[in-house]
């Protein structure tokens, strides 16, 4: 079973990366920094979009681990422009049964902003048929999710 990290932060070992590892623990993962790829605003029709070569890491990948800081009370921009460009452009059926996780992370957040990338992120694996099994906000619950992942 092969496990991605997609990691929404500019920051690819900060805090985001740190409770990836704490989830996976000891399995073998691969990390993919959105801040590597040029991702175009959906609608969007610039030269260079890689919008395609992230989607299929994805499609790659039995279980996906999708983490963001929490940047203006939600995801950040990059996994927010992901998601936009998911929109109009993957094939669904190519994510069915998938396991998908979420990690989103910040100084201090309010319930209201957890509860928000929550809803956003089990919608997101929800028409795309994933198995949403659950958020991680900090190291206690990566620890225990992780007893669970594939």
């Amino acid at each position: 079973m092969s496990i991605l990290f997609v990691n929404g932060s500019p920051n690819r070992d900060g805090n985001t990366a740190a409770l990836a590892k704490a989830l996976i623990g000891g399995r073998p993962y691969t990390t993919l920094n959105l801040n590597d790829y040029r991702i175009n605003f959906y609608g969007q029709e610039l030269p260079g979009d890689q919008f395609d070569e992230v989607a299929a890491a994805m499609r790659g990948a039995d279980t996906l681990v999708i983490g963001s800081p929490l940047y203006w009370h939600n995801l950040s921009g990059a996994l927010r422009t992901l998601l936009d460009h998911f929109y109009g452009g993957a094939d669904t059926a190519a994510f069915s049964g998938k396991d998908m996780y979420f990690i989103c992370q910040g100084a201090a957040p309010e319930q209201w902003m957890l509860e928000a990338c929550e809803y956003t992120m089990k919608r997101f694996a929800s028409y795309y048929d994933m198995n949403y099994r659950g958020t991680v906000t900090n190291r206690r619950e990566a620890e225990r999710l992780a007893a669970g992942l594939r």
